[in-house]
Formats: C-alpha cells, sequence, structure tokens
C-alpha cells in the first residue's frame, strides 16, 4: 500500500499549524487535505454546537445548527465555496452575538478554511505531481471523510442552498430585533 502511496498519509508541502491558519496548495495532496480538514472542522463545530445548545435546552435550535454546519462542511469536503462562505457567516454572527476566545480561535479557523476552499475550488492540476489522491474507505473514518461527502454532496446540494440561505437569514432578523428593541427600550 505505501508503495502506491495509497496508505493515507500523504506527503503535504507544509506544517499542519500552518495549514490551518495559512493553507496553500502545491499539489494533489495539499488539495485533498485542506478539504478533509475543512470537513472535520465543521464536524467539530456542529458537534460542539449541538452539545451546548442541548445543555441549555434548545434542542430544534441544536439539531438545526448540527444540521447546517454538518452539511457545509460536505460541501466544504466537495470544494463548494457557497458552503464555506455560509458556514463562516453563520458562527461569525453567532460570534458577535456572544463572544469569546474560543469562538474568536473558531472564527480565524473557518475564516481560513473558506480561503482554502477558494483558493481549493480553482485549482486547475496540470501535472503529475497535482493528480488528487484517491479518496480511501478501508476505515470507517476514511468512509466519514471521503466516501461520504461525494455520496452525500449531489444529493442535498440544493438542500442546502435553500436551507442555509432561510437559516441565515432567521438569524440576521433575529439580530436586527435584538438590537431594535435594545435600542427602543
Amino acid at each position: 500500500m505505501e508503495t502506491l502511496n495509497l496508505s493515507g498519509a500523504s506527503a503535504r508541502s507544509e506544517s499542519r499549524l500552518k495549514s490551518l491558519f495559512w493553507p496553500e496548495i502545491e499539489n494533489g495532496s495539499d488539495l485533498d487535505y485542506l478539504g478533509a480538514q475543512g470537513y472535520w472542522l465543521c464536524t467539530l463545530v456542529s458537534v460542539i454546537s449541538l452539545v451546548f445548545l442541548l445543555a441549555t435546552g434548545k434542542p430544534l435550535t441544536a439539531v438545526a445548527l448540527l444540521l447546517f454546519y454538518y452539511l457545509g462542511g460536505v460541501g466544504v469536503r466537495e470544494r463548494n465555496r457557497y458552503a464555506a462562505a455560509a458556514v463562516f457567516a453563520m458562527y461569525l454572527l453567532d460570534t458577535l452575538l456572544a463572544p469569546g476566545m474560543v469562538r474568536i480561535l473558531f472564527s480565524a479557523l473557518l475564516l481560513s478554511n473558506l480561503r482554502a476552499t477558494w483558493i481549493a475550488s480553482g485549482w486547475q492540476p496540470g501535472s503529475e505531481e497535482s493528480v488528487l489522491p484517491p479518496r480511501l474507505n478501508e476505515t470507517v473514518l476514511d468512509r466519514f471523510r471521503d466516501v461520504v461527502p461525494a455520496w452525500l454532496w449531489p444529493k442535498i446540494r440544493i438542500f442546502y442552498y435553500i436551507f442555509s440561505i432561510a437559516f441565515l437569514l432567521l438569524v440576521v432578523i433575529g439580530l436586527i430585533m435584538l438590537v431594535f428593541g435594545k435600542l427602543s427600550a
């Protein structure tokens, strides 16, 4: 497996920290790695949001945000600019409502994720080095990271566009009502 470079350990051209905050794409492995990294980041944000909102007694909002962030992560894995922008915009709005150091860190990571997705969506492989590595399905994590997004995104893309626009509008309207309610009081 290692001889064919199918072991899943792809050679990245930059460190993990640099790829988190200022990613660049030099080859197909970088492209695949950034997509997977963005997917895991959105999945982490969706699970953390679910846990905190369930703990505060808001199950409907928890499920809605889980769907919003996770499906956005699926779009990020498939190099969709809109999905990356929607996830960042929602988290930024949420951070403005309840700022904190962890939220600011995640906002910075999601902004970097947006930049990486923007670069990745325009990737034009032109050499042998630029060929994308194969998506693996040997382990459960491989299937979750590689197979599920490729299978799911074409089926839910239109639903996600409609759902995310409606959800973002709902949040913006709620934010406007909150601001005007405080101003009139």
